[in-house]
């Protein structure tokens, strides 16, 4: 219930709104959240001069007549929410004795991890009763005739004008405290909205392995495992990076970039080609090797659109902007297809295919002219790794002379297993007149010896 005081304390409201608006263009935090953290420190300050331990003060600032209001909040209880005094005294034997468990413990951290503390958890429900806190329902009935148990009543306190030095200094405390928290909510919020995005970052500083970036409001981190190998950063430097994840943590929050992430690509053609950040071109799969080369598969469903035509522009001039962002790296643009075959021969451009078998177990066979086979296979295998990355299928790339060897091979194979089937499926005569030949050879070798 809301109960308005005999006085009220009045704030010169004119240089009170000009501070706020002040403060929330220079943090950038919502003009609500200042006043809020005003009203908690006036709060504080007034608990500090006027109020009593335990207690829950409320302050209230009107945006219209700069008038502050303050109410101390009390829950309301009955008998059932409160322990009682059979139920008090057990709950302190059983704090008691714990305590006294704890400080009799060895000081060794090896017995220390043997034993523990055993205590029954306390009722939840319950509570010890504390009438700065609680008030019961029958005198809160008498305030609110209709208030309920487990509800909150509000009752309002006789302002004060004059605070001491300790009130004021505690009212600054709240205000820099949740102003700093306000700044970080609205920071950890931006940012959080933004992960998947590119953004500009200025470099900072180098700490180690790690890159900070200014990105606006914060610092951004790039880590080692995040930086393009080979790449090379500098003071005052102005790179375009990829929101990883944006972490909250008691120093406030955590903005982790990367450069090496394949998305990056995606998100740097969508700010060089329309087509494709108005959805008309669509990027269906990428594969990259971070700063030696990338794939990235393009389909339209748009007539009259070419998707590689949009994606490389007029001379080059699309893709050529995000190679130099990227430092120099190479971008096979391929056209996607939903024909398995017709999408890993795409893949391994700039190699001309002449067959593609589909395999069992997500496998395939590709043939290529002898003398495209070093292009298919890349430097290192780079190429053919990268279009197995870009299709999902496991790539296995030959030449027609290749292909002839192993279907030689294979039939050679087949010819000395079926050679031994047809030994192992004689006729029972045969076998039967070997093993009697068998049997008279040893007879007489023995014959021989009894003569000896």
């Amino acid at each position: 219930m809301n109960s308005n005081p005999s006085q009220s304390e009045n704030i010169d409201l004119k240089s009170f709104t000009l501070a706020i608006s002040q403060i929330a263009e220079e943090k950038g935090i919502p003009k609500e959240k200042v006043i809020e953290t005003i009203e908690q420190a006036y709060a504080a300050a007034y608990k500090k001069d006027y109020g009593e331990r335990g207690q829950v003060i409320r302050a209230k600032i009107s945006p219209e007549s700069g008038e502050v209001k303050f109410w101390q909040v009390k829950l309301v209880v009955d008998d059932s929410m409160i322990l009682s005094e059979e139920e008090l005294d057990a709950t302190q034997g059983r704090e008691l004795v714990a305590l006294g468990r704890k400080l009799s413990r060895p000081a060794s951290p090896l017995k220390l991890k043997e034993k523990k503390i055993e205590r029954e958890p306390l009722d939840k429900e319950k509570f010890r009763f504390n009438p700065e806190k609680h008030i019961m329902v029958k005198e809160a009935k008498k305030i609110h005739p209709k208030i309920k148990p487990g509800k909150e009543i509000e009752m309002a306190l006789e302002p004060h004008r004059d605070y001491g030095r300790i009130a004021a200094q505690t009212a600054k405390q709240v205000i820099l405290q949740k102003i700093r928290e306000a700044e970080r909510e609205a920071v950890f919020g931006e940012y959080k909205s933004k992960e998947g995005e590119i953004i500009s970052g200025i470099v900072q500083r180098i700490e180690g392995n790690s890159v900070f970036l200014d990105i606006g409001k914060t610092l951004g981190i790039l880590p080692r495992e995040e930086q393009v190998p080979g790449e090379f950063y500098r003071p005052g430097q102005r790179i375009k990076v990829y929101i990883l994840k944006v972490e909250e943590t008691p120093r406030g929050p955590v903005v982790l970039l990367s450069r090496a992430y394949p998305k990056l690509i995606s998100k740097l053609f969508e700010l060089e080609v329309p087509e494709i950040s108005t959805g008309q071109v669509l990027i269906k799969s990428i594969a990259r090797e971070a700063g030696s080369r990338s794939k990235i598969a393009v389909f339209s469903e748009t007539e009259g659109i070419d998707p590689i035509g949009a994606a490389v522009g007029q001379k080059g001039t699309r893709v050529g902007a995000v190679i130099s962002e990227l430092g120099g790296e190479k971008i096979d643009i391929i056209e996607y297809s939903e024909e398995s075959e017709k999408f890993i021969a795409n893949s391994l451009s700039p190699a001309k295919v002449l067959e593609v078998k589909i395999g069992p177990k997500n496998k395939a066979v590709v043939t290529v002219p002898e003398d495209q086979l070093s292009l298919a296979i890349g430097r290192d295998g780079q190429n053919v790794r990268l279009a197995a990355k870009l299709t999902g299928w496991k790539i296995d790339v030959r030449s027609p002379e290749g292909e002839k060897e192993e279907k030689e091979t294979k039939e050679k194979k087949e010819t000395k297993e079926k050679g031994k089937e047809n030994k192992s499926s004689s006729s029972p005569l045969a076998a039967a007149r070997v093993k009697e030949a068998k049997k008279k050879t040893k007879t007489v070798k023995k014959t021989k010896r009894v003569k000896k």
